[in-house]
């Protein structure tokens, strides 16, 4: 091999490496800013866990203003959040099968869409928006929102009892929503 083939194949790893290390430090900038969390309920018959990056409000207007109404929503930062169940749930009559779903929402004023789609993402969002693919939505509801009384400073998922069953709240700035499992 020639003096130019070496160089030119060192030049390639070192920017290879270059961007690399970039990239990881992009990752672990957005990490910072808005953490990974997982939100599991693990009782009776249940076993679900959401995987999802939480954002601060600092001050920004959320719903309305930093997410848009009636656009779709990654319901998160960073990666797609995700939703997986071992066991079949059924949410607003509607049967989900028993598997891991990327988890998006269309927010609006008074109600949300809540998407559970059967594709999984390795980010949220790219340069043209939302990565959703719509022919892979297995489940698609509408639930009403509920105005809070203070302020919910990071974007939460939750699970809550009532009733013996579980209860998915979505909650951020003054907005909640709940997603009702059976």
């Amino acid at each position: 091999m020639n003096k130019i083939a070496k160089r030119i194949i060192i030049v390639v790893l070192i920017l290879a490496a270059i961007g690399y290390g970039g990239y990881q430090f992009m990752i672990f900038q957005t990490k910072q800013a808005s953490p990974e969390k997982i939100s599991n309920y693990n009782k009776g018959n249940y076993d679900i866990e959401v995987f999802y990056n939480s954002p601060s409000k600092k001050g920004r207007i959320i719903f309305g203003g930093l997410v848009a109404y009636g656009r779709v929503w990654r319901t998160g930062a960073n990666e797609a959040t995700t939703f997986e169940s071992v066991s079949d749930l059924k949410i607003n009559g509607q049967t989900l099968e028993a598997g891991k779903y990327t988890l998006w929402t269309i927010p609006g004023e008074t109600s949300w869409k809540v998407i559970f789609n059967g594709k999984q993402y390795s980010w949220g969002i790219d340069r043209n928006g939302p990565t959703r693919e719509a022919e892979y939505d297995v489940l698609t509801i509408e639930v009403p929102t509920e105005q809070l009384s203070s302020v919910v400073e990071m974007f939460t998922i939750d699970f809550e009892e009532v009733a013996g069953k579980p209860v998915l709240y979505l909650s951020w700035d003054l907005t909640k929503v709940s997603v009702p499992i059976n």
